[in-house]
């Protein structure tokens, strides 16, 4: 696994330095950029997304946070750093539908929650050229000889890239469940994952094939 390096993380600082990133977003970016192994891109973007997010909400990071993710690239670490929003403790959902959007709320007990979408603004990245093309998949990218131009446009543009809008999402609370025994591979699974008589790694979820070792 590569890990970014101290020389990296030392460059990566000069550069938002340079650009007047502020220190807590400094300190974000970099525990970002540590956790996800490198400072890719999208990473360093969803750092100002969630800041943004949160100070639009009137929220700070050690406050329940829960947050909706609209594509599994880069932007999902960012998110479990800065808001501790994870699959694990059930604050994070993955759509997966290639935006590159987060939509953050506070707990509630209601059946929905008003919440703060943030997203890319394609028509404000036309500022940004360097990153416009990066952002299109444009060939013109090179990210051999372009990529420290791009972390620099990414930090001096910080929010300026950015639109937001005011949502309601829907709220579901824990799910009461009881254990069942899946009769093809005799393991326990939530009844509400049964599919027909079997569990998912029986059926439609199967992803692995049994071996000798």
């Amino acid at each position: 696994m590569k890990v970014a390096s101290s020389h990296h993380i030392n460059d990566l600082n000069t550069r938002m330095d340079a650009c007047g990133v502020p220190p807590h977003i400094k300190d974000a970016i970099n525990k970002c950029t540590l956790f996800h192994t490198s400072p890719a891109p999208g990473v360093l973007i969803g750092a100002f997304m969630i800041d943004y997010a949160m100070d639009l909400l009137g929220i700070t990071p050690d406050q329940k946070i829960y947050g909706v993710c609209e594509t599994r690239k880069c932007l999902p670490d960012a998110l479990q750093v800065i808001a501790h929003c994870t699959t694990g403790n059930n604050r994070l959902t993955i759509v997966p539908i290639g935006k590159f959007a987060i939509t953050l709320n506070t707990a509630t007990k209601e059946s929905t929650a008003d919440a703060v979408r943030v997203y890319v603004d394609l028509e404000k990245l036309k500022k940004f050229p360097v990153i416009d093309i990066w952002y299109a998949n444009s060939p013109e990218y090179n990210k051999l000889t372009m990529n420290e131009s791009l972390q620099k446009e990414i930090f001096c543009a910080g929010r300026q890239i950015l639109s937001f809008e005011h949502v309601r999402v829907k709220v579901s609370g824990k799910k009461k469940w009881k254990s069942v025994t899946c009769p093809c591979c005799g393991e326990t699974v939530p009844d509400f994952l049964i599919e027909g008589d079997h569990c998912g790694a029986c059926g439609s979820m199967k992803y692995y094939e049994k071996s000798s070792g």
